[in-house]
């Protein structure tokens, strides 16, 4: 069970005026409401629906409640007019984002029977229940004088609308900031020699995502690996031979050291409770931290299908850009340029170390490497392509002031030849063509890495941003 499922508010407004007036209206707003409520619940959010908000004096009460059930998000659902006194204080007292749900209970009203009800005071009643629209800019008139921020879906009831897929996205957006404000992300050795595009103020990654960053030493990770049983290893490689085809050229010896590594990197993950890590070590002059550093690369594959994924080079913001896309389900495997196909119009992009072996085409090889480029030490490591079809690219980029920003591209994973070098690789296509795709998400500042995960997900990303603040850029 997840100990921090998204909270979800909702409320509906109404006129208190209006019910002894109009029969039958009132039960007829709470019904649409209802609709709202079971369309959003799903596993891992939890609503909490305070009903019609119709008074000023419910809508301090609501707010109140709605502090007390400690809520994520509010979706404001405009059932028909209501004052903006009684929207402002839910909002002012919750304190979390909101988003009006402008829907109607269908496309357009049937105006040949309607004007033949001929009781005007049912008429008028019936046109009640469809005039959702009329109080919304009265309430983004108060929001914005109070300097509340607002988002808005605007569609119908009726399945099959595009707002419910919008509103699919914010609840998915919603869920994965949550994730992230209750993460913890490990950082471990220190940052590649040099590399200065990926230094980040982790302050300032904690001020955006919230959650917090445990520094893990080099020497933990080495104690445990000290105190793995032949038991624990052997259970190891077979997970390995069921996880990885295995090359033949893989030694034994180099077999079992990643799998005693990646068993101390499972008690590691779990005594730290770590939901991601950052990590990069030369160990030189410590045998035994060289020999653990040098075999990680299987462990944390492993982990980052299990959904902790794991950064290399102590990438923090790619660390943070990845954990983004496993939590929207995508995956997220670490990766960079590696060169550009002119003649078939892609960028060919990978890393080396750990991949996320669950969006890989086919199943992930092992081989050896004699040596690691530009680090130390030789040893196993994994060789995949992201599977075909659409994909994302997301990167935690830092402005010159130090605040942050989601950079974005779309693209497709498309098949051809590779560099069988023994690291991730992979083609992929854009709309913009390859120069323009490079040339834009370059301009934009970005560290040399990313994260690519499968799918389509600038909307939800874009939402994303809007409810971490973070300014969006998408490049295609």
């Amino acid at each position: 069970m997840d100990k921090h499922p998204l909270r979800v508010g909702l409320f509906g407004i109404g006129l208190e005026a209006y019910w002894p007036q109009f029969e039958g209206l009132k039960p007829k707003l709470e019904g649409y409401l209802q609709q709202v409520a079971e369309k959003i619940g799903r596993p891992g959010v939890e609503v909490c629906n305070l009903g019609l908000v119709d008074s000023p004096e419910k809508a301090m009460e609501a707010g109140h409640a709605f502090r007390r059930a400690d809520v994520d998000v509010i979706f404001l659902h405009v059932t028909t007019y209501a004052l903006s006194s009684t929207v402002l204080p839910v909002v002012q007292r919750a304190k979390v984002p909101v988003i009006i749900l402008n829907l109607q209970p269908v496309a357009a009203l049937d105006y040949k029977a309607f004007n033949k009800m001929g009781d005007r005071t049912k008429m008028t009643g019936e046109w009640l229940a469809h005039c959702g629209a009329c109080p919304v800019p009265e309430i983004a008139n108060a929001f914005n004088r109070a300097r509340i921020g607002f988002h808005q879906v605007t569609g119908t009831l009726q399945p099959g609308d595009p707002a419910w897929q919008e509103i699919d996205d914010w609840i998915e957006a919603a869920r994965v900031a949550n994730t992230m404000a209750h993460n913890r992300l490990g950082l471990m050795g220190h940052y590649y020699n040099g590399m200065l595009d990926i230094h980040t103020d982790t302050t300032r990654q904690v001020a955006y995502f919230g959650g917090h960053l445990e520094i893990v030493e080099v020497e933990e990770l080495a104690a445990m690996r000290r105190g793995v049983t032949a038991a624990e290893t052997q259970a190891k490689l077979a997970e390995f031979r069921q996880a990885f085809d295995i090359q033949p050229d893989c030694a034994p010896v180099e077999l079992e050291r990643a799998a005693r590594t990646s068993v101390a990197l499972d008690k590691l993950v779990a005594a730290k409770n770590l939901g991601s890590l950052a990590y990069y070590h030369m160990g030189t002059g410590n045998e035994e931290h060289e020999d653990v550093m040098s075999s990680v690369i299987l462990g944390n594959s492993l982990l980052t299908a299990r959904g902790i994924p794991v950064a290399g080079e102590y990438e923090v913001k790619n660390a943070q850009a990845m954990k983004i896309m496993d939590s929207f389900g995508a995956g997220g495997s670490f990766t960079e340029y590696y060169a550009m196909d002119f003649d078939d119009d892609v960028v060919l992009m990978g890393h080396d170390g750990p991949g996320h072996i669950k969006i890989a085409s086919g199943q992930t090889k092992v081989r050896p490497l004699e040596v690691y480029h530009g680090k130390v030490g030789k040893g196993l490591s994994v060789e995949m392509s992201v599977q075909h079809g659409p994909v994302t690219l997301l990167s935690v980029v830092e402005y010159a002031d130090g605040s942050l920003k989601l950079l974005v591209a779309e693209g497709e994973s498309v098949a051809g030849p590779i560099l069988e070098i023994g690291n991730t690789n992979s083609r992929y296509r854009f709309p913009i063509g390859a120069r323009a795709f490079v040339e834009r998400w370059n301009a934009q500042g970005p560290a040399h890495h990313c994260a690519v995960g499968v799918g389509h997900l600038a909307d939800r990303m874009a939402k994303l941003g809007a409810l971490l603040a973070m300014d969006v850029v998408r490049v295609c």
